[in-house]
């Protein structure tokens, strides 16, 4: 790139004038400095270091045995290899639910190993500490619909809101985490129509995976984009290397796809 085309770095600021002016937001995870370096030359906005590192990376069959220090060590990787993106941080589980004084400095290290903005599971209940961190100047993004850190209590990988009743619940935990001050939320696994209409009654963006074109952006896991996580593929996924002569390509189109609001399709929507 010469200087007239040089890429401005993405931050909070940015997102929101992207939301504001209807331009899809593109978040894919990232765990280590060379993919960083990738999903920059692609143009991806939000670089999620997602605690699906404990499956895709570790080889566990859940999140959960995901610790605060594996989370800081893959955010400082991909950190460090970030020119462009926003660092966005997940709270692995146990990390924020137990003590809120503990959450707040697991937080702290996030930051401190180079992340922008941190995310969590969690509706109502956790708000309190929503609260608390942007109070602090620490952003944050929640997360509802699927949890992957509660799939023991919720029983399995299980469609979110598909009930009257779950719909209110999304509806009331994502405007609870926006008067708590976080600034975007991601949808996991929402029917599309319930999807929409949490994403309109918000005044923050909305990240889709498995929640249908109408989110403010989408956000998947690298290694289901590139087609190589082992086991039975997500409805929510497309492999992105099929027609790609790289992985650079691959991600490349991932960010057209969402930005053109071709992906997702309706089959990979709920």
């Amino acid at each position: 790139m010469d200087q007239k085309t040089e890429r401005k770095p993405v931050r909070l600021s940015t997102i929101k004038k992207m939301y504001e002016a209807g331009e899809p937001i593109v978040m894919l995870t990232c765990y280590d400095a060379t993919f960083s370096s990738v999903e920059d030359e692609a143009g991806v906005d939000i670089k999620l270091i997602g605690d699906s590192l404990g499956m895709v990376m570790q080889g566990h069959e859940t999140t959960l045995p995901v610790t605060i220090d594996d989370m800081v060590y893959h955010t400082a990787c991909v950190a460090r290899g970030n020119k462009y993106g926003l660092v966005l941080a997940d709270m692995n589980f146990g990390s924020y639910l137990v003590n809120e004084d503990e959450a707040v400095a697991n937080a702290v290290k996030l930051m401190q190993a180079g992340a922008h903005m941190v995310k969590f599971e969690g509706g109502v209940e956790v708000c309190p500490l929503a609260r608390r961190l942007t109070a602090m100047g620490i952003p944050v993004c929640g997360h509802v619909g699927f949890t992957p850190q509660s799939v023991n209590a919720i029983g399995g990988y299980f469609v979110q809101g598909k009930t009257k009743s779950g719909e209110e619940k999304l509806l009331a935990d994502t405007l609870a985490l926006q008067e708590a001050g976080a600034s975007m939320i991601v949808l996991e696994m929402v029917p599309a129509d319930v999807a929409k209409r949490v994403t309109e009654a918000l005044s923050i963006p909305t990240i889709g995976i498995g929640g249908g074109l109408n989110c403010s952006g989408q956000v998947l896991v690298l290694q289901d984009l590139l087609g190589i996580f082992p086991g039975r593929k997500p409805r929510f996924t497309k492999n992105f290397m099929e027609g790609a002569a790289s992985i650079k390509e691959a991600v490349a189109n991932y960010v057209k796809a969402v930005k053109n609001r071709k992906f997702p399709a309706p089959e990979h929507s709920f």
